[in-house]
């Protein structure tokens, strides 16, 4: 085969460049009305609302993109869109059609779709892990959502992917705690457990280790996560997290465990209620999470905790306070001694037990 001289190659573009030149101005015109999709000229709002989505995998020839809009109805003339992407190669030889699933709309002028596929705009699935939440929780959540089965995600989480993230704790079994609390964005095709696990760790960070590396902390980043969890799971009114996290400062530097419930939780599994607050079978059932038993941090983090949490845990409020005591209402009674601690869970229990003995009647 000969192949083309750069000459006769120039001159196949310097015809090329005024024809698409040409057809890119007349983009009004009713050509390019006529190239773009079938209901292009439609003025139903059925009709302006419809997207239809087509799946572009990798590799996919220009050309083939094309025949495939064509068939799905998203342009009327393969030609065309072969033309227009030549032109567009011309002018930009730096990109190229994306691979990707994308929503169109068979409304818009073929530029328009042509475009959507060039700049990869393809469709976005977005997802939301709230404060607090475990790894349990969040492969609950991803499997209720369809995105993929909870054991996927629990394999995925107990991988410590060291290779990638080099700061991740050399000693942490999973991920716990390191799989930032956020909204995210993932394009729809590309969502796996492993995908979000990455996601969730960069946007940790992002977000998180710069916190912890522009502080003197004296604590290790996995200490600063384990504390910050229980801070986490601690407080429900935001006025009283850098108090919580005081009280638990307090208490690791006198010695005295932590003696929080929902470490004793996250070990045995479960989660408390009102009404059905834990049991001392339960806190007296050994442990590592146990910190009623136990003195010092837990082994891991029990849970992903928030940019707030963090930073009350890099500051925690200088505070006589040893011990606090939920009022179920999302408030906590603080108190300085053991026998004042006594006192606010007896009354709390007794105004509980006056609330449902007047409910039951």
């Amino acid at each position: 085969m000969t192949k083309k001289s750069p000459w006769v190659k120039g001159l196949f573009y310097v015809l090329l460049l005024p024809a698409a030149a040409g057809i890119a101005a007349w983009q009004g015109w009713s050509w390019w009305n006529w190239a773009s999709g079938p209901a292009a000229a439609a003025s139903s709002s059925s009709e302006l609302d419809r997207t239809v989505q087509i799946q572009i995998p990798p590799g996919t020839p220009g050309q083939q993109i094309g025949h495939d809009l064509e068939a799905a109805g998203l342009i009327r003339s393969a030609t065309a869109w072969k033309l227009w992407s030549r032109w567009k190669t011309f002018r930009d030889e730096t990109g190229g059609f994306q691979a990707g699933t994308y929503a169109l709309s068979p409304v818009d002028p073929l530029p328009a779709i042509a475009n959507s596929i060039w700049e990869g705009q393809v469709v976005q699935t977005s997802f939301t892990v709230p404060e607090g939440w475990n790894r349990k929780q969040m492969a609950q959540y991803f499997e209720a959502e369809g995105f993929f089965p909870a054991a996927d995600f629990l394999a995925a989480t107990e991988t410590v992917p060291r290779d990638r993230f080099p700061w991740l704790p050399e000693t942490v079994p999973h991920l716990e705690g390191f799989l930032y609390p956020d909204t995210y964005q993932l394009p729809a095709a590309s969502i796996t457990a492993s995908s979000v696990v990455d996601q969730m760790l960069t946007r940790f960070e992002q977000v998180a280790l710069p916190l912890y590396q522009q502080t003197a902390a004296a604590d290790s980043l996995l200490d600063w996560v384990t504390l910050s969890s229980i801070v986490e799971k601690e407080a429900v009114i935001p006025e009283e997290r850098p108090l919580i996290a005081g009280v638990f400062a307090k208490r690791l530097e006198q010695g005295m465990t932590l003696g929080a419930d929902p470490t004793v939780e996250y070990g045995l599994g479960i989660e408390q209620t009102p009404e059905n607050p834990l049991t001392w079978a339960q806190v007296e059932t050994p442990s590592p999470y146990n910190t009623y038993l136990n003195p010092g941090l837990p082994p891991t983090p029990i849970a992903s905790p928030g940019l707030a949490s963090l930073e009350a845990s890099l500051n925690p409020q200088d505070t006589d306070y040893l011990y606090f005591v939920a009022r179920y209402d999302g408030s906590h009674v603080f108190s300085r001694t053991l026998a004042e601690h006594e006192a606010a869970q007896a009354q709390i229990r007794d105004t509980i037990d006056a609330e449902t003995s007047a409910g039951g009647n």
